[in-house]
């Protein structure tokens, strides 16, 4: 049930954007207060749109999480980057990050420029990962950020500079983007934190998992489909156990290796990891059974994409 809304309640999208690994998803979780994306330091993790929703009295943010625009290698890179082109068409604030940590480059201003076209979308501009550097590095940061603006013609309503590690401004920022939004009902039921279908949230979570600690060419290699899931019949109300059989597909044989691991060391930890995870989204305790396959070149055949989602 949604909850009555007071006079002059706004509601809306807002979507951010920005280079691989420039933050986003970390600042999507800490503004919805929950972990509801996956983060990794891998490039390109976010391979979905992912929307957090933010409950306040005055207004609901729908947060628009997508990949990392990038130079397109495979047809899923291209399919990421329509995606995250028909997300700009459909918001009403886009939320370009910069990394505090990062200079501003070609990346920055290519994505900027492509944003500039958007007429729509009120732009803001978002200096992330500021618990990284000095005051004085920051200033500068700030500055450029300006000066791309300038450069392409865009007008930034605001630009914050915030740490979704420290939660420094996070809070500031909530505010401002509310009051860029339309005046409107609010458009998902108190409580909704995200609209993502649980299955979505799990496949991610043991993907995260199997993130860590791979080597930097496996990470676009991975994709994980959950084929069950289900609360396991007979079990007392304060007792659920909720069974889940997942598949980690690879790209090619030498992967499987690297993924399972020697005697399934590596495969038990991602199981681990993952299970305390998915029991704190869901609730209840987790039996998890991963299998690994080979799906051979699956980022650049049309076919297996669709199967797995893309």
């Amino acid at each position: 049930m949604t909850a009555p809304e007071q006079a002059g309640f706004r509601s809306g999208f807002v979507s951010f954007v920005g280079r691989p690994n420039a933050g986003k998803s970390t600042l999507t979780n800490a503004l919805v207060g929950q972990k509801i994306v996956i983060t990794s330091d891998k490039p390109q993790t976010t391979r979905s749109v992912v929307r957090g929703i933010v409950h306040r009295p005055d207004a609901q943010l729908i947060l628009v999480d997508t990949p990392g625009l990038h130079r397109p290698r495979t047809l899923l890179g291209e399919r990421l980057n329509d995606l995250v082109h028909a997300t700009w068409s459909e918001v009403d604030v886009i939320a370009m990050c910069f990394p505090a940590n990062e200079r501003v480059g070609p990346g920055d201003r290519h994505i900027a420029a492509d944003m500039a076209k958007i007429s729509r979308a009120t732009k803001v501009a978002v200096a992330t990962k500021t618990d990284l550097v000095s005051p004085e590095r920051l200033a500068r940061h700030l500055m450029d950020i300006q000066a791309v603006g300038v450069e392409l013609g865009i007008e930034w309503k605001e630009i914050v500079p915030v740490s979704s590690v420290g939660g420094s401004q996070i809070d500031l920022l909530t505010d401002l983007l509310a009051d860029l939004l339309p005046e409107g009902p609010a458009l998902y039921p108190d409580g909704d934190l995200t609209d993502s279908p649980d299955e979505v949230l799990v496949a991610e979570l043991i993907r995260e998992a199997a993130l860590e600690g791979v080597r930097d060419e496996l990470p676009h290699s991975i994709a994980v489909v959950v084929e069950e899931m289900a609360l396991r019949e007979g079990r007392d109300a304060d007792k659920q156990l909720t069974d889940i059989h997942a598949t980690l597909f690879v790209e090619r044989d030498s992967q499987k290796g690297i993924v399972i691991g020697h005697k399934g060391s590596r495969l038990k930890e991602v199981g681990q990891t993952a299970r305390l995870q998915i029991a704190d989204l869901l609730g209840t305790a987790v039996y998890l059974d991963l299998r690994v396959k080979l799906a051979k070149d699956w980022q650049r055949d049309p076919r297996q994409l669709r199967r797995l989602g893309f």
